[in-house]
Formats: C-alpha cells, sequence, structure tokens
C-alpha cells in the first residue's frame, strides 16, 4: 500500500482497541447468526435477548394449534 493511502487510513487517536481480544467473536459467527432488529415499542417491552426468546416460546403453542 503507498503511504499516501496508508495515511488517509490511519485510526483516529480516540479510537482504543489496546484491549481488545482478536477473534473473540469468530467462533460464535461461524456458527451463524440470525439477527433481528425490533422496532422501538416492541423493544422497550422486551430489553433482552432473552424476554424476547421467553416470549416467542410463550407464542408456539399457538402458532402450532393454528398451523393446518
Amino acid at each position: 500500500m503507498k503511504k499516501a493511502n496508508r495515511e488517509k487510513m490511519k485510526m483516529p487517536s480516540e479510537y482504543d482497541f489496546s484491549k481488545g481480544v482478536r477473534g473473540k467473536y469468530a467462533k460464535q459467527y461461524r456458527q451463524g447468526t440470525n439477527i433481528i432488529i425490533l422496532e422501538k415499542d416492541v423493544a422497550a417491552m422486551f430489553p433482552t435477548s432473552n424476554d424476547v426468546n421467553q416470549a416467542l416460546r410463550a407464542l408456539v403453542p399457538i402458532i402450532r394449534s393454528h398451523s393446518p
């Protein structure tokens, strides 16, 4: 890479990755991800992923009973 390009790509000084861990989530990412974006009003009702999972599990029997 040319020096001029490296200068453009320098990280701003306010970013501090000194305590970062390389590949910390690599294994988890390889297993697959399923990211769902909740609307703000829904997210307010379910602040954690555990809350969302519990609510969805409660709906499973209802959905199954109405499925053909």
